[in-house]
């Protein structure tokens, strides 16, 4: 799929060590694309999607500790937040989007412009 790229990579999101990259699945058809991201231990309330420009952005905060008076004796898992990004283009209609948190996945679907849909072309007899 050349139409929606990741756009997040070391020199995107920094070396900040509390972002993570969560895993993203993209599928592509003829009405647009749905993408499914992984965001284990967010809360719907704390998933931020949002559209600056040709960019997807997809934030997450971890709440990983159920209350402040809990403290880690061990913790391998260091990262607060989510963070992914996506570069879309113009064939998408980013006012249709919509979005639905299940499980800890978060599922996106963008359609695409009626104008980029393919469509069937009458062919006539004459």
């Amino acid at each position: 799929m050349n139409s929606t790229k990741p756009a997040d990579s070391e020199s995107t999101r920094g070396n900040d060590p509390s972002v993570l990259l969560p895993p993203v699945d993209v599928y592509e058809d003829a009405s647009g694309i749905t993408l499914y991201a992984d965001l284990p231990g967010v809360s719907k309330d704390k998933i931020n999607v949002r559209i600056e420009a040709d960019t997807l952005l997809i934030n997450g905060e971890l709440n990983l500790l159920g209350t402040s008076e809990m403290e880690a004796s061990y913790a391998e898992i260091q990262c607060q937040q989510y963070q992914r990004s996506f570069t879309l283009g113009q064939e998408f209609d980013r006012d249709k989007l919509s979005a639905e948190f299940k499980q800890g996945v978060l599922r996106l679907h963008i359609p695409k412009v009626e104008k980029a849909k393919p469509r069937k072309i009458e062919v006539r007899v004459n």
